[in-house]
C-alpha cells in the first residue's frame, strides 16, 4: 500500500498560545483502517480538521493523494467524508433530503441510486421519510455517516463515531466499517473505545499531548509490547519467593497461595520450561496454572503514562 495522506512536519498553535500539535509526521496508507487513540485533548480531532481543511496548521504540510490541503483545498476536500463527533443536522428536514442535499454541496449531480444504496446500507431506508428529530441517537449517527458517503469519498474520517451509541449498535458499526475499507474507501477513526481500536483497526497511531507516540500495525504492536503472566496457584502457600527465584519478574500475593510471572510474549516455550523446572527445584509445588496476556489497553496506558 502507498502513503494516501502524507503529514510532514505539522504543528498547531492556538492564538492564546495552547500548541495543540507539535511537528507530527503521520502517512495514512491506502485503504487501510487507522485508529487514533489519545486521551482528551491529545490533538486527535485538531489533527482531523486540519486534514479536512477546517483549520489551518501553523506550520507544516499535509497532502491527500498528492494534493496539498491548502493549494488544492477543492480538490482534497471532495476525497473526504467526515463524520465530526458532535450531532449536527437539520432536525426538520427528512433523512433522504438531508443526505441528498449534502451531496449537492460537493458539486456532485443527483444520484438518487446512490443515495439509495448508502441508506440501504446504513439501514436508513425504511427511516428516509422521517424526520432526524424523531430518531434515536444512534440512528441520527448512521444519518451522519451517510451524509459523509453521500459524495462518494475515496477518506472518512471518523470522530468517535460510536460515541453515545449501545454495544449493540456500536458492533453493528463496526461491521460497516469493515464493508467500506472492503469497498476501497481509508478510514481513519479517533475513538475512546480501546476494544473498538483493538476490533477493526489495521494500524494502531496513538497521541498525547500533540505528538504521535507510536504508529504501528496492531499485531505488530501486541507482539513487541504485549507482555504474558504465568499465575501458579500453590498447592501451599509461601512466605517469600525463593532466593533460587530472584532473578525471574515474579509477584507473590498477600495470603502468599499465588504466583504471577510477567515475561515477554517473545519469549519461546524452552524459556517457559526452564522456569517451571526451577520452580521445581526451589521446593515449590503448584496445583493449577494459567496465561494471560497484555491487552491493547494496557499497552496504550502504558505509552501514555511513559510519555507524561
Amino acid at each position: 500500500m502507498s502513503a494516501l495522506i502524507r503529514v510532514s512536519n505539522l504543528s498547531k498553535t492556538f492564538a492564546g498560545g495552547f500548541t495543540a500539535l507539535d511537528h507530527i509526521d503521520l502517512d495514512i496508507e491506502r485503504g487501510e483502517i487507522l485508529a487514533l487513540l489519545g486521551p482528551n485533548g491529545a490533538g486527535k480531532t485538531t489533527l482531523i480538521s486540519i486534514i479536512c481543511g477546517i483549520i489551518n496548521p501553523t506550520t507544516g504540510t499535509v497532502t491527500v493523494d498528492g494534493y496539498d490541503i491548502i493549494a488544492d483545498y477543492r480538490k482534497t476536500r471532495a476525497l473526504i467524508g467526515l463524520v465530526p463527533q458532535e450531532l449536527a443536522t437539520e432536525t426538520f428536514e427528512n433523512v433522504l433530503a438531508t443526505v441528498t442535499f449534502s451531496r449537492g454541496l460537493f458539486g456532485k449531480t443527483p444520484n438518487p441510486e446512490h443515495v439509495e444504496k448508502v441508506l440501504t446500507d446504513l439501514s436508513l431506508w425504511g427511516k428516509r421519510h422521517a424526520r432526524i428529530k424523531e430518531l434515536s441517537g444512534g440512528m441520527k449517527r448512521r444519518v451522519m455517516i451517510a451524509k459523509a458517503l453521500s459524495h462518494e469519498p475515496r477518506i472518512l474520517f471518523l470522530d468517535e463515531p460510536t460515541a453515545g451509541v449501545d454495544v449493540e449498535l456500536r458492533k453493528d458499526m463496526w461491521q460497516l466499517v469493515r464493508i467500506l475499507r472492503e469497498s476501497g474507501v481509508t478510514i481513519i477513526l479517533t475513538t475512546h473505545y480501546i476494544e473498538e481500536a483493538e476490533a477493526i483497526a489495521d494500524r494502531i497511531g496513538i497521541i498525547n499531548h500533540g505528538r504521535i507516540i507510536l504508529v504501528e500495525h496492531k499485531a505488530e504492536l501486541m507482539r513487541k509490547l504485549g507482555k504474558k503472566e504465568l499465575v501458579l496457584d500453590l498447592r501451599h502457600s509461601l512466605a517469600a519467593i525463593p532466593t533460587a527465584l530472584a532473578a525471574y519478574n515474579i509477584e507473590l500475593s498477600a495470603d502468599g497461595r499465588q504466583i504471577t510471572y510477567t515475561f515477554d510474549s517473545n519469549q519461546d516455550r524452552a524459556a517457559i520450561t526452564h522456569f517451571l523446572d526451577n520452580l521445581t527445584a526451589a521446593g515449590v509445588q503448584f496445583k493449577d496454572l494459567k496465561t494471560e496476556q497484555s491487552s491493547l489497553e494496557d499497552i496504550f496506558v502504558s505509552l501514555v503514562n511513559e510519555a507524561e
